[in-house]
């Protein structure tokens, strides 16, 4: 992994020497919300509050023919997400995020389709998904579209971690997407290193307006009791060019744990133009593998895009 990271950041050093000055691209978007929810059946009541992003983009091209981008978004009044990506027509880019940046797994979380958040989130707590790693500092490289096939390998340093990924869209075969990621982390302890091996696979159907999915994942870990299993699926179904409503499941086993995760929710959204009102119902029966543990609960979001 170390070797890895030396290798990126060497060529990626020697390219920003070998190029000169250009002119860039700016560009300004944004959004705001205004969201209504109640986390939980059982404690405290629902709340109103609002959501804001703010992102600056510039990009442009280098003598060499490569591509430089760079983003930075202001959430909340206070900076959060940025990045720079490097770029080539025919060998696929290299992104750098100094804050929030994503991995190949944490990208495939739940990929089986829905029309607002997946089944276990809105509700409180903290649901166990099987999402691989992501955080800031980390590089990802994305290959460029290969007859519909995309390669992703990626690199977490603060968390050491390293992962890859590949989808294929339905340019391949018609109406199915597919994608497949692997990832490994090697968790330092007093004792020895630790490595943990996750992997996620799906597969999306869309037949006209309907639209179905399915999707595995497993967690390995060397610690009993630590191995994780999931199973989700979902079906989504567009009423009309702006309308779209959805049902998702996903049921997640821990090792020697006979409590298994269990969350259901219904989804809908409707565009039109720039505005955008969407919300969902869900229910997590024995949340993070803890019997008793059972909360329902929904949001609604209306938001504008500018």
């Amino acid at each position: 992994m170390n070797n890895l990271k030396k290798i990126g950041l060497t060529a990626l050093g020697t390219t920003l020497i070998a190029s000169s000055a250009f002119a860039a691209d700016m560009s300004v978007s944004g959004g705001a919300s205004l969201s209504f929810d109640q986390t939980s059946d059982k404690v405290g009541g629902s709340s109103v509050y609002m959501g804001d992003s703010i992102n600056f983009d510039a990009s442009g091209e280098m003598d060499n023919g490569m591509t430089v981008a760079v983003n930075y978004e202001i959430d909340g009044g206070a900076l959060d997400d940025h990045s720079f990506t490097l770029g080539t027509a025919d060998m696929g880019s290299l992104t750098f995020a100094g804050g929030g940046g994503g991995s190949s797994l944490s990208s495939m979380d739940d990929k089986t389709p829905n029309a607002y958040e997946e089944s276990w989130d809105i509700v409180a707590g903290t649901p166990t998904v099987i999402n691989g790693m992501s955080g800031d500092n980390s590089m990802k490289y994305t290959s460029a579209d290969l007859g519909g096939a995309v390669f992703t390998l990626a690199y977490v340093n603060d968390l050491n971690y390293v992962d890859f990924g590949i989808t294929a869209s339905p340019e391949m075969i018609d109406g199915l997407t597919i994608g497949y990621a692997r990832g490994e982390s090697e968790v330092r302890s007093a004792a020895k290193p630790v490595d943990i091996t996750e992997y996620t696979l799906y597969a999306n159907y869309a037949i006209g307006s309907v639209t179905l999915g399915y999707q595995i994942s497993d967690a390995d870990s060397p610690t009993a009791g630590d191995s994780l299993e999931s199973k989700a699926m979902g079906v989504s179904y567009a009423v009309s060019e702006g309308l779209s409503v959805a049902y998702n499941t996903h049921k997640l086993d821990k090792e020697n744990n006979a409590n298994e995760q269990k969350s259901s929710g219904i989804s809908a959204s409707y565009t039109m133009g720039s505005i955008t009102l969407g919300g969902a119902k869900n229910k997590v029966d024995n949340v993070a593998n803890v019997a008793g543990t059972d909360v329902e609960g929904y949001e609604f979001t209306l938001g504008f895009a500018f």
